[in-house]
């Protein structure tokens, strides 16, 4: 995904120069700079002095063979990283100085950037090298090679998907999550737009809109929705509600509930995406339908402390601790301030705000068993010779949920895709879990929406977990009906190239 590239660095020693006119033709015609910018630094009385830096081998060969007396041509290396675009708000980049700026070139900058070497030689006081007295060179020492989770291939599909329903839907930008719900391996983390992290400092056309400086339109190319924004989960958030009422005890399946089109707590009328109502229904109907009724008489039922109190449990009070730079943190409701309607609101997963990852990670402990996993990137490094110098091990949160909870969570969720809303993420073959969900960001007057959809698969032990994220969609913005297909395609493609087979009919 990264690698390094042969670069040269022309610089010149003012008091070597004997022929200043013919450095300052050479130097400006091979490097396509401005004589005068070169005349100015090749004139500048100095010990040396840099003219330019990250020049192809090529040209620096170049400029080598003309043989000018005080230039100077130093071999290097920079970053290339040979798919341009893929996984680039993942991995990130390097300065000038091969120094990590985003991603995980800063979060593993220590072990990746090796030690430069020196050459040591001795000049008098115009800076003249002494002759005979000879050099001492201190050889430089590679950097480690770091291993990660993400997955080429999977990675690859996941962005041509994503490019192509932003596309179709006009959408501000897409975002899909495929991981590990087992140990929080990320086989992919897809941000489209992306940017081309070889030329990280062009901006997109489309971001300039003539009202924010450059740096900030280069922080918004560079920014990893999937961890460092935080969204209304909408919809998805319903898990979490059931898995803490199924934990308290609040609520069991066969409870009956009955729903309007709306729910009115202290004296405001809340409505269900249904205006004509679902009618009576059971708990497990109530998921199905993503009717908002039931869970904000579920919620009720939990009371704020409690829900509160599970928020901390299943970790959405605390960040993943994934292993990027940046990650955002729930912005919630103080515990005091969480009245009846803040919860009622909360129930369906709106009034607050998580990442994407965060989500990600929370359902991923609802159908795993119970574990609460750390999302991560890197395995391991290795040194130039191949020997692995480190192995990374993250931390694994057991109880979250009791296993009877993860069980009953798990076939609810199959229900939902079988023969619920998310029935568009269905699979012939495969039995698939999941969410759908649909909110809006803030402020409402905009009416901006966010479908999305969390899936998994298979649902009876789920080895994969996918989360599709579409940012202001034109037209149907709803998730079952736009986010759940994406997340069926994703999976028919990705589970055969898991070794996931299809279930016999036996």
């Amino acid at each position: 995904m990264a690698g390094n590239k042969s670069v040269c660095t022309i610089s010149v020693i003012h008091s070597q120069i004997e022929e200043p006119e013919q450095v300052i033709d050479v130097l400006s015609r091979e490097l396509d700079m401005d004589p005068e910018k070169v005349r100015a630094r090749v004139e500048k009385v100095s010990s040396i002095e840099r003219i330019k830096t990250n020049v192809d081998k090529e040209i620096g060969d170049t400029i080598r063979e003309y043989g000018l007396a005080g230039v100077k041509v130093d071999e290097d290396y920079k970053r290339y990283y040979p798919y341009d675009e893929l996984a680039s708000k993942v991995i990130g980049f390097t300065g000038s100085d091969n120094q990590g700026i985003i991603g995980l070139e800063v979060k593993y900058d220590e072990y990746l950037q090796g030690t430069d070497g020196q050459i040591l030689t001795l000049t008098d006081a115009k800076g003249l090298e002494i002759a005979n007295a000879g050099e001492h060179r201190q050889e430089p020492i590679a950097g480690d090679d770091l291993y990660l989770t993400l997955d080429y291939n999977i990675q690859t599909y996941a962005t041509q998907l994503a490019e192509k329903i932003r596309e179709e839907k006009q959408a501000d930008s897409v975002s899909i999550l495929v991981m590990n719900p087992k140990d929080g391996s990320i086989y992919s983390m897809v941000n489209v737009p992306e940017f081309n992290l070889n030329e990280p400092f062009t901006l997109q056309t489309e971001e300039a809109d003539g009202t924010e400086n450059f740096q900030d339109l280069l922080n918004k190319m560079w920014r990893n929705q999937c961890i460092n924004d935080t969204y209304e989960p909408g919809s998805t958030f319903k898990t979490f509600t059931a898995a803490a009422a199924l934990e308290c005890g609040a609520v069991h399946l066969t409870d009956q509930f009955y729903c309007p089109g709306y729910a009115v707590v202290e004296n405001r009328t809340i409505h269900c995406h249904k205006t004509t109502g679902h009618g009576a229904e059971d708990f497990t109907q109530g998921i199905m339908n993503s009717c908002n009724p039931v869970f904000i008489e579920v919620g009720l039922r939990i009371g704020a402390e409690r829900f509160y109190d599970y928020m901390g449990q299943f970790g959405l009070l605390d960040k993943t601790n994934i292993d990027l730079p940046g990650e955002a943190a729930t912005i919630m409701h103080k515990k005091e301030k969480i009245g009846p309607v803040e919860l009622a609101t909360m129930s369906f997963g709106q009034s607050f705000q998580i990442t994407p990852i965060q989500l990600a990670t929370t359902v991923a402990s609802f159908v795993n068993g119970g574990n609460r996993v750390t999302p991560h990137f890197a395995v391991r490094t290795e040194n130039a010779d191949g020997e692995v110098t480190r192995y990374f091990s993250y931390e694994t949160k057991e109880g979250i949920v009791s296993p009877e909870t993860s069980e009953t969570m798990r076939e609810l969720l199959k229900k939902v895709v079988s023969e619920g809303g998310g029935a568009k993420a269905a699979i012939e073959g495969y039995s698939i879990g999941g969410k759908t969900a649909t909110s809006q960001t803030l402020p409402r007057s905009d009416h901006k929406y966010i479908a999305s959809f969390v899936g998994f698969a298979p649902a009876e032990d789920p080895q994969v977990l996918a989360l599709v994220i579409i940012n202001n969609p034109q037209g149907t913005y709803y998730g079952g009906t736009i986010a759940a297909p994406v997340c069926k395609t994703l999976f028919e493609n990705i589970l055969p190239y898991m070794g996931i087979e299809e279930e016999s009919d036996e």
